[in-house]
């Protein structure tokens, strides 16, 4: 039973504390707040395992924002005498103890952290050293769309977690809208450098050339499922609203999304092309 990770498991008895799961060697306690409502004996359910403040391993339906071996953004909600304790979306907050803390963190501090499993207490706990886990062996290629997870802005743009593997970077000049840190977007590899430094770009190669309110209604298009209920017909009121920019400049756009076949237009909107 890995600690620190999903684990899908059989209902095998419930009991006043909870439910007992199992995966035919070990049984394992999910406290009852946890269980989902309906819940019977020889059910599956998709469960994290961890240890709790008793050192007992238990299990949980929430779902924390990382893993072990992840990467993940979190906020300092507590400091206490062996560390500081952050918000990684379950009951049990997550240690990071003095010794993995770059600079000594306070409540309200928002870091880049890489989850591990300590080997002397076989619990799961952060660390603010991250560069060590950074793999040095390169497994993108340019052109490759990726995930990224968004660190911290520097004076050249924004550090960047690609596919929870290597560092990566989006220069200023990369950065058409505004990103947070934490936030987990999609990127593509721009540029793999002779060093091993990865250069990301928020658009894919060939799309550089797009005019702003182009690529504003293609990302819309894609967080949409491809369909936007506007057209050249639309009020601009409703092109304001949905698009934040002019029914001129979105006539224009269109457009030029349209001569790239980029888009279809459909009897009441437009879509992506397939």
């Amino acid at each position: 039973m890995n600690i620190g990770t999903y684990h899908t498991l059989e209902v095998d008895r419930i009991t006043a504390p909870g439910a007992f799961l199992t995966d035919g060697e070990i049984d394992i306690l999910l406290p009852n707040k946890y269980i989902p409502g309906g819940t019977r004996e020889g059910d599956k359910l998709k469960v994290f395992v961890y240890r709790d403040s008793e050192d007992r391993i238990i299990c949980t339906t929430q779902k924390p924002y990382a893993q072990v071996n992840e990467f993940a953004f979190l906020k300092v909600i507590d400091t206490t005498n062996v560390g500081a304790f952050l918000d990684w979306g379950i009951d049990k907050d997550l240690l990071i103890p003095f010794r993995e803390q770059n600079n000594k963190l306070r409540k309200g501090h928002w870091c880049l952290v890489y989850l591990f499993l300590d080997e002397k207490t076989d619990r799961l706990a952060a660390t603010a050293k991250v560069a060590k886990y950074f793999n040095r062996e390169i497994t993108v290629s340019e052109g490759d769309e990726v995930d990224l997870l968004i660190a911290n802005t520097t004076d050249l743009g924004v550090n960047v977690v690609v596919n929870n593997s290597h560092r990566g970077l989006i220069y200023e000049s990369e950065l058409f809208h505004d990103v947070l840190e934490g936030d987990r977007i999609k990127g593509y590899i721009k540029t793999i450098r002779e060093d091993g430094k990865i250069d990301v770009s928020l658009r894919k190669e060939g799309l550089e050339n797009l005019e702003m309110g182009a690529q504003q209604i293609l990302d819309e298009l894609k967080n949409n499922d491809g369909f936007l209920p506007i057209h050249d017909k639309s009020d601009p009121e409703e092109i304001q609203s949905l698009l934040q920019m002019s029914k001129k400049n979105f006539k224009r756009s269109v457009g030029i999304l349209y001569k790239k076949r980029m888009i279809t237009l459909v009897k009441d909107g437009i879509q992506l092309s397939k």
